[in-house]
């Protein structure tokens, strides 16, 4: 258990709805593993269970079926809970208390002394961009103001895991990065995050590794290095166009696309040689020759299209 912050196996969870008490199955079977240190992704369409994991994992929830552990203890062990961080999809806050006394709120609740808070919450609020809005009363702060308190409420006990649902909703393109820069710079100070959004591109520049889910179970996960590399297939870059080059090039090429002097081809490797001939006899420079990485949206959306509504 040591090695991972968090690991579910064979997870089950249903519910009884309405009148009828017909029992719904949220998740079908899911499991996955976060290494300790790491910024983790879980991913999929509304609907695919994954609120209904973090619940688990938050301990709000409990299992059908499966086995787990959070930071080395059993699903539901309230002894992690002092060691983990949570910022939920839509965090509701009281309007009429100021930020600093929420955060003074939520330190009590951990049992922070007046001295260790004080220090905290001022680096907390500094780190969010909130120092200067930290005496209004959270009921005129905007969306985002609201999301990057969440965050700050998040980490004021300085857990251990951090799990975020949706960290950047509500922010503009400013605020997004900021927020992609507080997470970096936790999993330096080696922390683990684990976090759930539909910000693809978000996810694909701070996760180490993904799990895709849909229907309630596993579609395909891992480490995004190996997830996103498209094995046998190389990404050419060659500088110049010539109205030639479509016809001489696609047969050799999987794809190729030309734009602004530049011409892209993506070509299976065992043919890159004889497409960098033709490239020489068009006139056009080699600029690079690089293993083919598609994007984590490109893979999400084969792996989802496939699973059955």
């Amino acid at each position: 258990m040591g090695e991972f912050a968090v690991s579910l196996n064979n997870i089950r969870k249903s519910y009884r709805l309405g009148f009828s008490r017909r029992r719904v199955e949220a998740i079908h079977d899911i499991s996955l593993e976060v290494e300790s240190g790491k910024v983790f992704g879980l991913l999929g369409p509304n609907g695919a269970g994954k609120t209904t994991a973090l619940k688990i994992l938050l301990g709000i929830v409990f299992t059908d079926e499966g086995t787990g552990s959070v930071l080395g203890k059993p699903l539901g062990d309230r002894s992690a809970h002092h060691r983990l961080g949570f910022l939920p999809e839509q965090p509701y806050f009281y309007d009429f208390l100021t930020a600093e006394k929420a955060l003074d709120l939520y330190g009590r609740f951990f049992g922070m002394g007046r001295e260790a808070f004080k220090s905290r919450s001022s680096a907390l609020m500094d780190m969010v961009g909130l120092r200067r809005d930290s005496h209004l009363t959270l009921g005129k702060y905007s969306k985002g103001m609201l999301q990057r308190f969440g965050i700050a409420q998040a980490l004021l006990n300085d857990p251990e895991l951090v799990i975020m649902d949706e960290p950047s909703s509500g922010l503009d393109p400013l605020g997004q990065k900021e927020v992609r820069d507080v997470l970096l710079r936790l999993r330096d100070e080696g922390k683990t995050i684990f976090l759930s959004s539909h910000q693809l591109s978000e996810v694909e520049s701070i996760c180490d590794s993904v799990c895709i889910i849909s229907n309630g179970k596993n579609v395909t996960g891992g480490p995004l290095s190996e997830l996103l590399e498209v094995r046998g297939v190389d990404r050419i870059t060659l500088e110049g166009e010539n109205p030639e080059a479509p016809a001489r090039l696609e047969p050799l090429s999987v794809k190729v696309e030309q734009a602004e002097g530049v011409t892209v081809l993506e070509v299976e490797s065992a043919g890159v040689y004889r497409a960098l001939d033709a490239a020489r006899e068009l006139g056009m420079t080699l600029l690079s020759v690089e293993p083919y990485r598609r994007s984590l949206e490109d893979l999400f959306l084969e792996s989802v299209k496939e699973e059955p509504v």
